[in-house]
This record gives C-alpha cells, structure tokens and sequence, in this order.
C-alpha cells in the first residue's frame, strides 16, 4: 500500500529470485531458490496458524461438540479434520500443477534436462506454502495442548515431509517431489476421511478398508518411480558432476543417499502399518471369540424348602391364630 514498504512487503509475500528465462514465444519468468526464502516461509507460517485456528474455532469446534467425544478421540479428531482440508488442497493444488506442466503426460520430463533449477511460479509457491504448513505444525503441537504421548508419533512424521519436501526442493528435484506429494497425500486423505467417519459411527469401517488397499498401492507406485526416477534416469543424465553452485548433485552416492532416504521412509511405514494391522486383527477376533463363548452359571442343587403355614415371631412358628404350631405335652396326672 506504501511505496516506502513496498519492498520490504514483497519479500515476505511474493517469491524472490525471478529470472527471465528465453523460449521459442519469447520470455518467461522462472524462480530458483536462495536464503530470501526463509523469510517468506516465516510470513506464510503466520498465514497457516491464522488458517488453522478459522478451521478449528468454525467448523471443527461446532461438529465434536454434537459428537460428545473423549479427550482422546476430541484430539484425533482435531488432527484428522485439519489434515483433511489441508490434504484436499494440497491433492487439488498437486494435481492441477502437474497437469499444466505437463509432467504426467510426459514422465520423462521428471529426470530430463536435470538439474531443474528455474522454477515456474506455481512450483516454488507450492514447495514455499507446503514448507510452512509442516513448520506452522510445530508450534501448533503446543497451542492444541497435544497429549506427551502423542508428541512423538507426530513429530515422526512432521519431520519427515519436512525432510522429504525440503530435499525435493534444495536438490532441484521439484518434478518427482509432486507427483510422489500427489501419490502420498491422495492416501493420507482417504486415511483421515476414514477416521473422521469413524468418530462420526463406530460401525463405519468400511473407508478403512479402502485405505489399507491404496495404501500398499501407494508405496509400490512411490518407489517404483523413486527408482525410475533416481535409479535408472538420472543415471543416464550426460551432466554427472556434483557442482553445488549450478544445483547440480547427480553422482553416485548422492543417488544412492536418495534412494535409500525414500527407500529406508517407505519400509518403515510398512512396517508400521503392518504392525497396526495384525493388533487390530487380534483385537477384533479376541472380541469375536469373547462373543462366541457363552457363559456357563454354575447349576446349584435344587433344594425342597417345606414351608410351615403361619408366621414368624421371635424365632417360633405361630399358626394363624396366634397360638404357637408346637404339639402340646400333656401332664400326666
């Protein structure tokens, strides 16, 4: 709004270092990184916190109130109700960037004419918006009033998109780093719609079932374009030279460092979904058999209680008449 401010304003809102790029219809704007970016990632973290509060105070709040969940199931809920707008988002968002680009009709682009250090707009602002979403998680763990012992798992894996994502980023592999953003958040979404369905009727698990089938769908299809990708197409680059300054890190060990980054991710998270399978699967078929069994009382043997006519009265039988049900003696004379 000010020309004195302008400046400083754009650099904490826009993208910076813009380069104009010739191509057959004239010139193009394209993007590469540098330390600037910090500072935008820091405005957009403050933008995703102002986001995340709309989302819990207005839509959240209102629906587990007519829930009345548990504190457990209140704070999974909020997680999975706020990983669901941003998933869907980020799925549209992914979806419609590689679609203009045009990576998806031709995959041979996600290696080609490597390193990729001009960026299109909408790819930098996609890797700066999905960097300060998984930053802004940080001190959300704090402002949530997160359980100690959810904290772990949630830092597990807050850390790993921001290792994955930033990687994409800084080794100039922003192809492969959205279509595999694509794949993994199209499965982390049918996973949360999945719980939410849950809290919302315990009798619906049938999401879940779909889940589990996309989810082992998704990580052969993210390794088998990792090892494409990495393996077999950067390897056949005539450029093989690690030359930090140009953004060039295609050598031998850097793609075995890559490969086994992604490799080393994806068993681990089948590993876990795996173990989180086989306890629900015992879970769910010691409560069949618990249904099954039917409890046997212990039969008593039936006693004949022979009940005197008449009442109580301090411990004597008394006949209706009030005389005591006792056979007299007779005195003898």
């Amino acid at each position: 709004m000010f020309e004195v401010t302008a400046k400083t304003a754009f650099l904490f809102i826009l993208p910076q270092y813009n380069v104009s790029v010739p191509t057959a219809d004239g010139e193009m704007v394209h993007y590469h990184y540098g330390p600037k970016d910090l500072v935008t990632v820091l405005f957009y973290i403050f933008i995703t916190i102002i986001l995340h509060a709309v989302v819990q105070e207005y839509i959240l709040d209102k629906i587990s109130k007519r829930l009345h969940l548990s504190k457990v199931k209140h704070s999974k809920f909020n997680e999975s109700g706020q990983l669901v707008v941003f998933h869907l988002s980020s799925v549209i968002w992914c979806f419609y960037v590689v679609v203009t680009e045009g990576y998806l009709t031709n995959p041979r682009s996600l290696w080609e004419d490597y390193p990729h250090v001009h960026l299109p707009f909408q790819v930098k602002f996609f890797y700066l918006c999905q960097l300060a979403y998984w930053l802004h998680a940080l001190p959300e763990l704090y402002f949530q009033k997160v359980r100690k012992e959810e904290i772990p798992r949630q830092l597990q894996y807050i850390c790993l998109y921001l290792v994955h994502i930033a990687g994409a980023y800084l080794l100039n592999l922003s192809r492969l780093g959205l279509v595999l953003l694509l794949l993994q958040y199209s499965a982390e979404f049918l996973f949360h719609t999945a719980r939410l369905c849950y809290f919302a009727d315990e009798n619906n698990e049938k999401l879940f079932n779909a889940w589990a089938a996309a989810f082992g769908v998704t990580r052969l299809f993210i390794l088998t374009l990792a090892v494409l990708a990495i393996g077999f197409g950067l390897a056949r680059v005539e450029n093989q030279a690690f030359d930090p300054e140009k953004g060039n890190f295609n050598t031998l060990l850097c793609r075995l460092c890559m490969l086994l980054l992604v490799c080393a991710a994806q068993a681990w998270l089948m590993w876990r979904f795996i173990h989180s399978q086989l306890r629900h699967w015992r879970e769910h078929w010691s409560e069949q058999s618990a249904k099954r069994r039917v409890p046997t009382a212990p039969r008593l043997a039936a006693r004949l209680i022979k009940r005197e006519s008449g009442y109580h009265e301090n411990g004597v039988v008394k006949a209706e008449n009030g005389t005591s049900t006792r056979t007299k003696k007779l005195k003898s004379p």
